[in-house]
């Protein structure tokens, strides 16, 4: 179970080309308005700070064209960056080109609407700050336009002055009233937009994770159609091995070393067989040993004891404590096998010792398998885990992290691998107890 903080790959390179395009869409208008404002203003317009703008978005957009063709992730800082470059571009051209009285004051609001659609609620209210922020000092900190000469002839010097007075007053007002909607816009889309956004994002995290689910399922199914057949083929040579095994103790019972081997592998074949046994119950067609369940130190312990019968050779170490009485739960077989499995590859890492450490809550149950082998390589560490991946060239399948994994993700626990500072790898598993706790079920 791998969280990762930042948007997927795809959605975020998706966001980077729309900010592309977004991007020449604004220069485009920009550019327009320049030149329609050059025809009616002539010389009086500041042409190079007109032209400086678009020259430095396009220059934007050749680093981010350039950025597209790379195939690394692309994060929330690179957006929010590119963001506030464009809104920093825009800041200078308004202040050469009139300040707050510029019609297109209302370009600010295009950076805050992708902020609250592609970035976290932080970023984009720190975008909408920044907006109100540059356009409330534009304000007071503006270099003007001119304004056209109105046509006041025919119109006496006392008629001229009040009308001046009342073009002013009205201008004024509603320049306020250009920033006191924009305040209100950046507002709505900071709050609005982002929490629309973030539902977006929550909504196509929820379908890649059921679609992921849905093939974990499919893979589970292959998995016990193929146990289910191994299961049944199986039974015939073993049952043959057994009898087999039975006549040769008989046979050279005077041969004390060749008993102890032919024990040794009639004990193996009844594992084998009390495996197969298991599988309808593993399967869910009976989810407890018993019908009453039992305390969780108690389960623990009675798995650990199997194992070491098992391993009679590997030094293991074993510490387990937690809260007394143990919480009572389910003997799930399928975790048992998961737990198993587990154990089974530190000990074919570690074949000499091996370590285990365990402690639990009323809520949770947390386990620390060590071994003493090489550790674990950034190739390995990466495909961990996958179906049908082994690092056992002679007996290993490949599934047995796989299901422990799959087993314990059933029940919301987690496995994971890391290197032990000293030497080894340590597996690290936590298991809420919710869904195994005896109360739930009952």
């Amino acid at each position: 179970m791998v969280n990762t903080p930042n948007l997927p790959q795809p959605a975020a390179f998706k966001n980077l080309r729309r900010m592309f395009w977004l991007r020449n869409v604004m220069a485009a208008v920009l550019a327009l308005a320049g030149w329609a404002a050059f025809g009616i203003y002539g010389d009086q317009l500041p042409v190079a700070a007109v032209a400086g703008a678009v020259i430095l978005m396009l220059a934007l957009n050749a680093g981010t064209w350039w950025r597209l063709g790379y195939a690394n992730r692309v994060g929330d800082l690179e957006l929010l960056t590119q963001l506030l470059l464009d809104m920093a571009i825009l800041t200078g051209l308004f202040y050469a080109t009139g300040g707050y009285t510029n019609p297109f004051v209302w370009m600010y609001l295009l950076p805050l609407t992708v902020a609250a659609v592609a970035l976290p609620w932080r970023h984009t209210w720190f975008v909408a700050g920044l907006a109100v922020a540059c356009y409330s000092a534009l304000m007071f900190w503006y270099q003007p336009l001119p304004m056209m000469q109105m046509d006041m002839s025919g119109a006496g010097m006392e008629d001229m002055h009040m009308t001046h007075m009342h073009h002013e007053s009205g201008f004024s007002v509603h320049l306020l009233g250009m920033w006191a909607g924009f305040v209100v816009s950046a507002g709505v889309i900071a709050f609005f937009v982002e929490r629309m956004g973030r539902t977006l994002r929550e909504y196509d995290h929820l379908i890649a994770e059921a679609r992921e689910n849905a093939l974990e399922s499919e893979r589970m199914l292959a998995l016990g159609s193929l146990a289910t057949g191994a299961a049944h083929e199986l039974g015939t040579p073993l049952a043959t091995m057994a009898v087999l095994s039975k006549e040769l103790s008989e046979e050279y019972a005077d041969h004390p070393e060749l008993v102890q081997s032919l024990a040794l592998f009639r004990s193996q074949v009844d594992r084998c067989k009390d495996i197969l046994s298991s599988l309808a119950a593993s399967a869910g067609q009976a989810r407890t040993e018993d019908g009453h369940g039992m305390a969780l130190d108690g389960f623990l312990e009675q798995l650990i004891e199997r194992w070491r019968d098992t391993h009679p050779a590997i030094r293991f170490d074993c510490s387990l404590h937690g809260v007394s009485p143990a919480p009572a739960i389910m003997t799930d077989r399928t975790l048992g096998q998961a737990l198993v499995n587990l154990l089974d590859n530190a000990a074919d890492a570690s074949p000499e010792h091996i370590q285990l450490h365990g402690e639990w809550d009323r809520t949770e149950l947390r386990l620390e398998i060590r071994d003493n082998g090489s550790g674990l390589t950034p190739e390995i560490a990466q495909q961990a885990g996958t179906p049908f991946f082994t690092t056992k060239e002679e007996r290993g399948m490949g599934l047995g992290l796989y299901l422990a994994r799959v087993i314990l993700g059933r029940f919301g626990g987690t496995v994971t691998l890391e290197n032990h500072p000293q030497g080894g790898a340590v597996t690290r598993i936590h298991l809420p107890l919710s869904g195994l706790i005896l109360g739930d079920h009952t």
